[in-house]
């Protein structure tokens, strides 16, 4: 899977904010709890204390500054507030991605690095001199940035290494998949993007309630949907900029459903609370059930001798396309063609009769194509009113999903683990 990028700057419009010179509360921590009892500390002092690696004020701020870049508008010192809270979450996130680097001694090269930021350069219409420039001018260190993508590289290694092979998409998962996207066909569906923050605990639910008002008050004046669920959604569709696509309300959680339910048209939905976390949802459209048509995956069989009844005889054998394919490969006397996701209604008539009539992994009866006996043998069917993404389409966003969750709860369990002392913000 290719990783969308974490950034899509609007450098432009960005004028550095001011953070205060002090921050200060009580410390709260995940693992070994401590309080370091100070009341006050200056910008560059200590915010927290990650298995005795410091993250410092500065750090945080710049942090902050870099989740704010492109989001629109000047924020309130409430809203800088939370988001210097998401933003030391994020630095300790990946003090801990960086010693697990170091544990499996996983080593990010300069270049890998280079060619990620070139790639955030290029998404942004910009010449990689010309970004570094415009983060210098906003005040931010690129240094930050590359070590930013460093921790989120090797995390990714690290998590591919240790449980990529492990992840199996069967054909079920696969067949069911297909199968909620038959039942979506029939009904009302809704084109809708979210952002979800994660929150282990009632107290937490509360700060990611109060981040959720912060978010969506900068989404309504004009901030784009996508990058605030690139930076702040714990959901795996953040790679994707929140984009789920378009679902039923039977395939969301019943408090998004009556959120979704109770918008009179497009547009964006209070922050709505579930068990463990927070919702923002934009509905971008709807459309109602259509006229169902069927889209096939086939192997086209065909005897290149003209013999009907040998090519008739040898489908009947035939229990699925990989055995049609087998067949042509090891018998010149067969050929076979591979046609996915074709609409039926899109066949000539003869053809739509014949497969309509057939099930998946068998045959239909032989009929003449270019002048040589062919059948179809019919892989996959589905019925759908919109676009239909392939078996492989399904299986690789299966797959991504589950690696998703897992690196999640992965990072859950080395912040349980860990010694964490820190100050809120």
């Amino acid at each position: 899977m290719s990783r969308a990028p974490l950034f899509a700057f609007c450098l432009m419009a960005f004028a550095p904010f001011s953070f205060g010179q002090e921050l200060a509360t009580p410390g709260v921590a995940d693992g070994a709890v401590q309080s370091t009892g100070d009341a006050s500390l200056p910008l560059g002092g200590i915010a927290a204390i990650v298995n005795d690696r410091p993250i410092s004020y500065s750090d945080v701020v710049e942090r902050a500054q870099l989740l704010l870049l492109g989001l629109g508008g000047q924020p309130t010192q409430e809203q800088i507030q939370q988001i210097t809270g998401r933003a030391l979450e994020q630095l300790i996130d990946e003090k801990l991605q960086i010693e697990e680097a170091a544990e499996f001694e996983v080593e990010i090269e300069s270049a890998e690095i280079q060619a990620e930021i070139e790639g955030i350069a290029r998404q942004s219409g910009l010449e990689r001199d010309v970004f570094i420039n415009q983060l210098l001018a906003a005040g931010i260190n690129p240094v930050s940035l590359e070590e930013q993508l460093r921790a989120e590289i090797a995390w990714r290694r690290i998590m591919r290494g240790l449980y990529g092979t492990r992840i199996r998409i069967s054909s079920n998962q696969i067949d069911e998949e297909l199968e909620q996207l038959r039942r979506a066909a029939s009904e009302t569906q809704y084109n809708i993007s979210e952002i979800f923050l994660y929150a282990q605990d009632l107290a937490q639910i509360e700060q990611a309630r109060q981040a959720a008002d912060s978010i969506v008050s900068q989404l309504q004046q004009g901030a784009p949907f996508e990058l605030a669920a690139q930076r702040f959604s714990s959901a795996p569709t953040a790679a994707t900029g929140g984009s789920m696509g378009w679902v039923s309300l039977e395939d969301m959680e019943p408090e998004v459903a009556e959120a979704v339910r109770a918008l009179p048209g497009p547009g964006l939905t209070p922050p709505i609370l579930v068990a463990d976390g927070v919702y923002i949802v934009s509905v971008e459209g709807k459309r109602e059930p259509e006229e169902a048509d069927t889209v096939v995956s086939l192997v086209r069989l065909a005897s290149e001798t003209g013999d009907a009844e040998g090519l008739r005889t040898a489908a009947r054998t035939l229990d699925s396309c990989d055995a049609a394919e087998a067949l042509a490969a090891e018998n010149a006397a067969f050929s076979a063609v591979k046609l996915e996701t074709l609409s039926v209604s899109q066949l000539s008539e003869e053809a739509a009769t014949r497969i309509n009539a057939t099930a998946p992994n068998t045959a239909t009866d032989v009929f003449e194509m270019a002048t040589k006996p062919t059948v179809m043998v019919v892989c996959d069917k589905l019925a759908s009113g919109g676009g239909v993404p392939s078996r492989e389409q399904i299986e690789n966003r299966l797959y991504g999903q589950q690696l998703s969750l897992i690196a999640q709860r992965a990072l859950r369990d080395l912040k349980r683990e860990a010694t964490i002392i820190r100050r809120e913000l």
